[in-house]
């Protein structure tokens, strides 16, 4: 049974294939995000850390969504302008999925379920949680939507200090 994410094809904002095979050897932040949200700044941030580290073999993926109180009711284009317009987001985004619930994504089933990834149990318990992804393509750890994506914690994980 393949436990790490290079399992999974998707499909990006723009109709794109997207295969996580293509990350090997790089450290991934996989985070839900939504355009409507108290959190929703933290794109800022997000772009940051992304331009900061990108040529240090770290990328974040985004995974736009709807579950918690509709704060994410556009389509993939309207996503795609919101995220450039506003914050000039640059790191890939994928199509907008369910990562919760009866619809949930089948990565987001591999990122939350011991049993599929063989390490952590995860709940998504809102808009801009974050999981961890080491180079090897093993979930390491699922971080707190409050918690920051520039959060020492997270540095020090990208850095390997």
């Amino acid at each position: 049974m393949d436990r790490t994410i290079y399992q999974f094809v998707v499909e990006d904002l723009y109709g794109e294939t997207f295969d996580f095979s293509e990350l090997k050897g790089k450290k991934v932040m996989i985070v839900n995000t939504a355009s409507r949200c108290g959190l929703t700044p933290q794109y800022k941030s997000l772009q940051t850390l992304y331009e900061k580290y990108k040529d240090s073999n770290f990328i974040i993926v985004g995974f736009p969504a709807n579950n918690f109180l509709w704060q994410e009711p556009g389509s993939n284009e309207e996503i795609a302008e919101f995220c450039k317009k506003n914050y000039g987001v640059s790191f890939p985004m994928m199509s907008k999925v369910s990562v919760i619930g009866l619809n949930q994504h089948p990565i987001y089933s591999f990122l939350t379920r011991k049993k599929l990834n063989g390490n952590i149990d995860a709940m998504v318990t809102w808009n801009f949680q974050k999981f961890l992804i080491d180079e090897n393509g093993y979930v390491v750890k699922s971080i707190s939507p409050r918690k920051k994506p520039d959060d020492g914690e997270v540095l020090n994980w990208i850095t390997g200090s």
